[in-house]
């Protein structure tokens, strides 16, 4: 994938800057973007590829155009567009008021659809790809999940009808649900188990796996090297693909 180009959105920590570290360890040029301007400086600066660090925040409706201006300038060009930006909150969907939902899909969702948007013309010119990072909880819903989950399926849903678009264009859209992954996130989900039941963190994170059914957490990398794939010649006939990176967490067809 030599002088190819990317843009990488939530680059700055776990399953974006695997995926950012993945795409440049074969040869892709990242346009890393996220809020938290120092720790993605940080991650471009260990990438072995030039790139570029853009720091900004896609629920701003100019952000995106603003990221892609940056990409044309800099390479000249956009094969790869990684939509990862976005945490959603768990909890009771009670306790949710409009303005929870609102923000829920402000970046995930929407940031994703405008960078989309205005990306498009320029995978149009290269026949490029987007890989939509979703999560395991657009498939199965949950009663403390309900905004995450339904993000989830929003953006699932929008990848199976960006595909039908890409397919006259020449444009791959595909998806990754990935499931627990070993990120701060998740950490922040164990020290919180931890502190209900009066255990150890590490006895808190057996707790939670076995509760998930699974045989342990994902890590980052495991996540990052399926979106190399999906971006990747090797998977020039997937379009529309969804694929569950899960640890068989996903039982239902």
């Amino acid at each position: 994938m030599s002088a190819r180009v990317a843009l990488v959105t939530g680059a700055s920590r776990g399953i974006g800057a695997a995926i950012a570290k993945a795409l440049a360890a074969d040869g892709v040029h990242v346009v890393a973007a996220a809020r938290s301007a120092e720790a993605l400086q940080a991650v471009v600066d260990a990438l072995p590829v030039a790139s570029v660090a853009v720091p900004c925040d896609l629920t701003q409706a100019e952000a995106a155009a603003h990221l892609v201006d940056i990409a044309v300038q800099r390479f000249g060009r956009i094969d790869i567009v990684v939509n990862n930006a976005g945490a959603t909150p768990r909890g009771d969907f009670l306790a949710f008021d409009d303005a929870a939902w609102r923000e829920g899909f402000a970046l995930k969702f929407f940031g994703a659809t405008r960078l989309c948007r205005v990306a498009w013309p320029h995978l149009v010119a290269t026949q490029g790809c987007i890989v939509n990072i979703a999560g395991i909880g657009g498939r199965t819903g949950s009663a403390e999940f309900t905004i995450g989950g339904s993000v989830n399926a929003a953006l699932l849903n929008f990848t199976k009808a960006l595909a039908d678009r890409g397919v006259r264009d020449g444009v791959r859209v595909n998806a990754v649900n990935p499931s627990a992954i070993a990120t701060e996130r998740t950490q922040v989900r164990i020290d919180r188990l931890a502190a209900e039941r009066g255990i150890e963190p590490g006895a808190a994170a057996t707790e939670l796996a076995r509760e998930l059914r699974v045989a342990r957490f994902g890590r980052p990398e495991e996540i990052a090297e399926v979106v190399a794939f999906l971006a990747s010649d090797r998977a020039s006939y997937m379009q529309g693909a969804i694929v569950d990176v899960d640890g068989g967490q996903t039982r239902t067809l």
